[in-house]
């Protein structure tokens, strides 16, 4: 919070982010709403959840120039964090899992977050004017439901290769509806 040991230089911004969404700021926290703060504590497992899969990827992972795995950014984009690291076995399984749930746990979590607003009566952001709400609030909340889903999608198309190799099916041949079809036995 402003007036804070460490507000300054680190915290600078959210000084005004405090201002257009209360829950964030000075009526949040002298309404002793638990909300942020359990956010917060989500935000920690979120947080350890990616850098438990990060860690499998370049504890076990190996560089390769042949593999890039699905959603991957160009290496010349990015540079070093481009790499192409190619992961198997047990700790592939964890990992992807890991990058699954986190990512499904973000998602929920943001979609939450909109849906406490909503059913609040915009309580937290209700006072800002259109052009304020759309860039210093629908937008940079917007992404954490964007990228999310698409790392959902992507772990997920993992997830359900996997699934079809391990049934002795090659993954390009099982249609998504027949991975789910209950058979008749």
């Amino acid at each position: 919070m402003p007036g804070g040991s460490l507000h300054w230089p680190l915290w600078t911004p959210y000084k005004l982010y405090g201002e257009v969404d209360y829950i964030y700021g000075f009526p949040a926290l002298e309404a002793s709403n638990g909300f942020t703060s359990a956010q917060g504590v989500m935000n920690i497992v979120e947080s350890l959840g990616y850098v438990a899969y990060l860690w499998l990827v370049w504890r076990f992972g190996r560089a390769t120039e042949e593999v890039e795995g699905r959603g991957a950014p160009s290496s010349k984009l990015v540079g070093w964090l481009g790499e192409a690291r190619s992961i198997g076995g047990g700790e592939a399984g964890l990992a992807v899992l890991i990058a699954f749930t986190t990512s499904a746990l973000t998602l929920s979590k943001t979609v939450l977050y909109w849906l406490n607003e909503y059913f609040s009566g915009f309580a937290n952001i209700g006072q800002n004017d259109a052009l304020s709400l759309i860039f210093l609030w629908i937008i940079p909340n917007g992404l954490w439901m964007v990228f999310p889903a698409y790392m959902i999608y992507v772990f997920g198309q993992e997830l359900l290769e996997a699934l079809a190799i391990a049934s002795g099916e090659p993954a390009s041949t099982v249609p998504i509806g027949q991975i789910f079809a209950i058979k008749d036995e």
